[in-house]
């Protein structure tokens, strides 16, 4: 027998869809906002336009391009979007950050098709899992970044749908072209991991889709010809590309990429049960949502195709995640939208109930909190009870932010609509949050004018060094057309320096005092530390005033 669905949104059942176009709206609205309030942020985002700014300048189609070396650690198919717009907008960092924002919208339709397929008898689903979905905080967020997971999830979704055809009782055979075609993409897109992502519930089909548990032979030998398909497609990109980039490239490309990368990635080696303590964080803030979580474990697994869909999904691919040894929370990005569907299916199956304690109520305590906090921030500095530059920086605006979360805690306090009460409060929260960074800690991470410095002393044939591995991170806003030397440590600066006396030198003190102990070209902060350009004459011993 099944339960009511929940009353927290009374009418979203059958889900209107002008309702949800204006909730989609409303998330374009605040993530085109939140993405142009401040420039392209480092490491992430300027890494990928700098590669982007390579290949373009270089008219390498096939070989992305880092410091003047091929760049072997991605596939190029978010760089070919980039140039698409590029070729249309002129070069310029306005419209990969669009580019970000529309395929964040394509995630939250994908998202929706996928609801309607799984779940065609409870639109509530179809109605909650997008609004679920653009509310996670950390999705949301680093979704903002010109980086290669929103692009993956499109693919990711895109596959799964065409391994569920519908809507309807899941009877058809899967579309084995469109599977194939979102394979191909998700593998141009960020490399072998998309096996990961789709290949475990493909591998277990015959428990979620009818057609296949009748089929399993057609199920498996026509999945693998359309993988083997999608490989090809990979492989002859990476053969054209290894052939026109070099024999170093092509072994890196060949082997670190499809190996090192993916089952061994030093870079980021964590423990196995790493993303248990992260996940609450992750699905923030329905984590902070009682209601949900009270069925979850109730839900019918064995009597819904959905509801296996999803367990067939989510639990292996974070299980293979917990297995290769390299982790990132934003690794399971392609996932968020199979946290969104569990968490709608659980509220399309929640009992009818008027208990306070399913309501949001450590949701509505924690931004009370929050906005308290905010609130007494700068009493707390000005007290000296404050040692963090960053929450110094932030006490200078933190008032009137403080009033909008005490004002985000009261509506959240309030009954009725508790799914639709929580997505604006962290549609608005997240802004909030972006704006407050924006006004009072974006200059920490603005390298605009390092950058202009940089470009000026190329554009004056100087060569420069950067004092630690360097990421592109001056090289698309300073338009940089030569390599930067790059070496650690203090020993390596200064044998570069007496061979490079008219050169500039990059260097990362971690102190004001540091960073200003000479004369200097130019000094900001920069993240947790501070930067400084400076002559490469200074540090050499002949030096009038010699650098340390």
């Amino acid at each position: 027998m099944r339960s009511n669905p929940v009353p927290a949104s009374p009418g979203h059942r059958h889900a209107p869809a002008g309702r949800l176009a204006g909730w989609l709206a409303l998330w374009f609205g605040v993530a085109l906002v939140a993405i142009f309030q401040h420039g392209p942020i480092p490491m992430y985002s300027t890494r990928t336009l700098a590669v982007a700014w390579e290949m373009w300048q270089r008219h390498s189609f096939l070989v992305p391009y880092l410091n003047g070396a091929p760049y072997s650690d991605k596939a190029p198919l978010l760089f070919w979007l980039i140039h698409a717009g590029w070729t249309v907008t002129g070069v310029g960092d306005g419209w990969p950050r669009l580019l970000e924002v529309l395929l964040g919208g394509l995630e939250l339709v994908l998202c929706l098709r996928l609801a309607r397929r799984l779940f065609p008898d409870r639109p509530v689903v179809a109605y909650a899992a997008p609004l679920l979905l653009m509310s996670f905080s950390y999705a949301f967020l680093f979704g903002l970044q010109s980086m290669y997971e929103v692009l993956l999830a499109d693919c990711v979704l895109a596959a799964l749908l065409a391994l569920r055809p519908g809507p309807g009782p899941g009877d058809a055979r899967p579309n084995l072209a469109g599977f194939a075609a979102a394979m191909a993409l998700g593998l141009l897109a960020k490399g072998p991991v998309m096996l990961l992502h789709v290949g475990l519930p493909w591998l277990l089909g015959p428990l979620w889709q009818p057609w296949a548990s009748r089929h399993r032979r057609r199920w498996y030998a026509t999945g693998a010809l359309a993988l083997l398909a999608a490989l090809a497609v990979l492989i002859a990109w990476a053969l054209s590309a290894g052939a026109a980039g070099g024999e170093a490239y092509r072994q890196q490309l060949l082997f670190h990429q499809t190996a090192g990368r993916v089952v061994d990635a030093f870079a980021h080696r964590q423990p196995w049960w790493w993303y248990l303590p992260m996940l609450p964080a992750l699905v923030f803030p329905f984590v902070l949502w009682p209601r949900p979580w009270l069925r979850i474990a109730r839900l019918p697994l064995r009597h819904d195709d959905g509801l296996r869909f999803l367990a067939a999904w989510l639990a292996p691919v974070l299980l293979g995640f917990s297995l290769v040894s390299g982790k990132q929370a934003y690794y399971l990005l392609p996932e968020y939208a199979g946290f969104a569907l569990l968490l709608a299916a659980a509220l399309a199956h929640a009992p009818t109930t008027t208990s306070r304690w399913a309501a949001p109520w450590p949701l509505a305590l924690v931004t009370l909190l929050l906005g308290i906090g905010l609130l007494a921030l700068p009493t707390l500095v000005a007290h000296g009870m404050v040692h963090s530059p960053m929450l110094q920086s932030f006490a200078t605006r933190s008032g009137g932010f403080g009033m909008a979360f005490l004002l985000l805690a009261a509506l959240l306090a309030t009954r009725g609509a508790e799914l639709e009460k929580i997505v604006l409060s962290a549609l608005l929260g997240v802004l909030a949050i972006a704006t407050l960074f924006t006004l009072t800690w974006w200059h920490a991470f603005d390298l605009r004018e390092a950058s202009r410095v940089l470009a000026q002393a190329q554009a004056e044939g100087r060569p420069i060094f950067n004092n630690e591995s360097y990421n592109g991170q001056f090289t698309f806003a300073g338009r940089l057309t030569r390599p930067l030397d790059e070496g650690a440590g203090p020993g390596a600066l200064r044998q570069w320096a007496a061979t490079h006396p008219q050169g500039v030198v990059v260097t990362y003190p971690k102190t004001e005092a540091e960073a200003r102990a000479c004369p200097a070209l130019h000094v900001q902060r920069f993240r947790g530390v501070w930067l400084a350009i400076r002559p490469a004459a200074a540090y050499v011993p002949q030096a009038v005033t010699p650098c340390h």
